[in-house]
């Protein structure tokens, strides 16, 4: 028997077992800075390159998914987090489960992204690799750089369904 995921909005309070999201909201701390020129908006996630480890910046370019999608794998990083921020502007899906042992479906949360929402992954925590819908799409990665393998990948006992709108 396949699950379907129950699609939930994307924002700091939900999200916040899993790791943050990273907008320009109400939600974060912000204030003017280059005489008033400049809104920052400040700390909004916490990047963890682990012990031995250093903050890196890649791009990703991930391609389109289609829905219906099966989702049967989850990854995580057990060494440092993984922040996603997207520079298309276009909305993608967020599959996670808490850090912790292998996640079964029942665990999975499904998130709809905004295209101006970015998310990070706290250490540890499994999720799926991109998810960008219709068209290929690029973001902004910080992750970590180190000693040591900091990617576990499992393949679920039961799949898990991400429906069409």
């Amino acid at each position: 028997m396949t699950l379907t995921l129950r699609l939930e909005k994307l924002d700091r309070d939900t999200f916040a077992p899993f790791g943050d999201v990273i907008e320009a909201s109400d939600q974060a701390q912000h204030f003017s800075i280059n005489e008033g020129n400049t809104e920052r908006y400040h700390d909004l996630a916490n990047i963890e390159p682990g012990p031995d480890g250093k903050a890196i910046v890649s791009i990703f370019r991930g391609q389109p998914r289609t829905l219906p999608f099966t989702v049967t794998m989850m990854e995580r990083h057990p060494k440092g987090s993984q922040a996603f921020i997207p520079l298309s502007g276009l909305p993608y899906l967020v599959v996670v489960a808490e850090a912790g042992p292998t996640p079964e479906v029942k665990d999975l949360r499904l998130f709809l992204a905004q295209g101006n929402q970015g998310v990070n992954y706290a250490t540890g925590v499994w999720h799926h690799p991109l998810l960008g819908l219709d068209e290929v799409v690029d973001f902004l990665v910080i992750d970590r750089k180190g000693p040591g393998d900091n990617c576990d990948v499992i393949t679920l006992a039961e799949p898990a369904l991400i429906a069409a709108p």
